[in-house]
């Protein structure tokens, strides 16, 4: 299944949460925080400014993205549990 998001909207699929502490202390599955981290699948084509203009996103496919922990709509395509999220609800590109 093809899915492309519109506007400015990403479609990023969550990076696993640790499974172990720094300490080596196995954390189970009901203690385990939301990821706040995820690898971009798709972009939309970008928002029209007030010119009129399409102005694209500064994300693109394969960047690693941190986002805000209760961001985006949980959805699942092609068996895979993903997130759809505005651009602006990403915090930045890990490089």
């Amino acid at each position: 299944m093809s899915f492309r998001p519109l506007h400015d909207r990403v479609l990023v699929k969550p990076l696993d949460a640790e499974e172990k502490t720094a300490g080596g202390i196995i954390i189970p599955d009901t203690a385990k925080e939301k990821p706040m981290e995820g690898k971009v699948v798709s972009v939309g084509a970008g928002v029209r400014g007030d010119d009129g203009k399409l102005h694209k996103l500064d994300v693109k496919k394969g960047d690693r993205v941190l986002y805000g922990k209760w961001s985006g709509t949980e959805v699942r395509i092609g068996g895979d549990d993903l997130l759809i999220m505005k651009e602006a609800d990403i915090l930045g590109i890990v490089e």
